[in-house]
């Protein structure tokens, strides 16, 4: 349950006038404006405090993203430490917190990559597809500038990065996007588009890259991108062949993989990298997230090293003609850095494995009710998609009556909202890797009261 501790107002401020101030000056992501948002002023491990005092379990990770936890001093201490030494350079020339985090992440990748920092997820795929297509060009195909996604799949708000997302519900007034996405039907294997099941299964989810390829030709498609698993989209799990099939269709075409890890990377998957469940390699990998725990904003692509050699050819536009100002602050790599550290020291992607498997083992008597259709886990992260008598999804407003009740009972879960319409009904659980077996207990037991009252009506 929630807890009450008296925090301090700021000197001259109530919380009204907080609440005041914010629907005068703010701007809600992704939500219509509410007037009485939860201020958070502080948190510490798994457990974020709002203005009241009240703690809240934080069974999402805030946005999927604060793996390590909340309140790391060692963090906060190496931005400090990294600020008072050089707070900013251009990525036009180098320092040394990039050097070093760019060899991490090759370490953790297991391959040999370049990267370019970013920063975010949406400017991380953004570069992805510019590299794909000049890549390309420069390889003496310059008809290659097509890309399949998934419907279903997000891979971010950008105009480019949109176009590539699979979710209906994101576009709606904001078309036309970038152009050159095609997508395919998703690997959901709870309601198979293909209309087959477990025994039945031919894989038809994965070798529909291949018609398509054929169908758009593949002189023109330059790269397929997919996450290891839809997360945001209904933590939608792939067979165990699907993503190898995928990769080997891509090198028959000479169609290059990216793989979009914001979510899965780092952790979260029970690997390092959410692919590395799947024994692919990628061509492109897109990150973000987990790799500062979002203490501060940061992302990558990294790139293979031989397609990286196309780009250092001579002339005047060989070059990646592209720049972020705040990409590779020295300040984020320094924080990614004091991140890799903390998860390596700790142990904490193994750790985030047997968390996950412990929650699915605590998730397992939802299934008993009539209002659960399926529990669908990858690594630390699951979903619960939620039913009518009839099968069909449920209703959105049984999907926020459960959220609801979980806060009250001072649990921060999550949901798929505006993805594909008719299809919000998904719960979503991600929480941050130190999270203790009583806290389970406590997320775990919050979800079955909160969907056994809603069975009772």
């Amino acid at each position: 349950m929630s807890s009450v501790d008296q925090q301090p107002q700021p000197l001259g401020s109530t919380k009204e006038e907080w609440l005041e101030k914010d629907r005068k000056y703010v701007w809600h992501h992704i939500s219509p404006h509410n007037d009485h948002p939860m201020i958070a002023v502080s948190g510490e491990g798994s457990w974020i405090t709002d203005q009241d005092g009240t703690r809240y379990l934080d069974a999402m990770s805030g946005l999927w993203c604060v793996n390590v936890g909340h309140g790391r001093e060692e963090i906060a201490r190496s931005a400090y430490e990294q600020m008072k030494a050089l707070a900013y350079v251009p990525m036009t020339q180098s320092h040394e917190p990039a050097i070093l985090l760019a060899e991490k992440l090759n370490d953790w990748l297991e391959g040999d990559y370049r990267i370019f920092f970013s920063n975010s997820g949406s400017d991380a795929n953004e570069v992805a597809f510019k590299i794909a297509r000049q890549f390309h060009h420069q390889n003496g195909e310059p008809t290659r500038h097509k890309f399949i996604s998934r419907h279903r799949a997000y891979h971010g708000n950008s105009m480019g990065a949109l176009g590539a997302t699979g979710q209906a519900a994101r576009k709606i007034k904001y078309e036309p996007l970038g152009v050159g996405f095609s997508h395919v039907p998703p690997p959901y294997c709870y309601r198979c588009p293909f209309g087959r099941n477990k025994e039945g299964c031919g894989l038809e989810c994965a070798t529909i890259y291949e018609e398509v390829i054929r169908w758009e030709g593949p002189e023109t498609v330059a790269a397929v991108i997919m996450e290891p698993v839809i997360t945001g989209g209904g933590m939608i799990v792939p067979p165990p062949d699907y993503m190898r099939t995928v990769q080997e269709i891509c090198q028959r075409y000479g169609v290059l993989l990216i793989v979009d890890e914001v979510i899965c990377g780092f952790g979260r998957s029970g690997q390092k990298f959410g692919h590395q469940n799947y024994g692919v390699q990628p061509d492109i990998v897109t990150m973000a997230k987990g790799m500062t725990s979002a203490y501060s904003p940061l992302s990558a692509t990294a790139v293979r090293a031989d397609l990286y050699d196309t780009f250092r050819e001579s002339g005047p536009d060989a070059h990646f003609r592209h720049v972020n100002t705040f990409g590779g602050n020295p300040v984020s790599c320094r924080v990614a850095l004091a991140n890799l550290d903390i998860l390596e020291r700790e142990n904490l992607v193994e750790r985030a494995d047997q968390l996950g498997h412990l929650l699915r083992e605590k998730l397992e008597p939802l299934l008993e009710l009539s209002v659960v259709g399926d529990i669908r886990m990858f690594g630390f992260a699951c979903g619960i998609e939620l039913i009518e008598a009839d099968g069909s999804p449920a209703d959105v407003g049984k999907v926020v009556q459960v959220l609801a009740s979980c806060k009250k009972d001072g649990v921060l879960i999550g949901k798929n909202g505006d993805t594909v319409p008719g299809f919000a009904n998904i719960l979503t659980i991600s929480p941050p890797f130190v999270t203790t077996e009583d806290e389970l207990n406590l997320i775990t037991g919050s979800v079955l009261k909160a969907l056994r009252s809603l069975e009772a009506g």
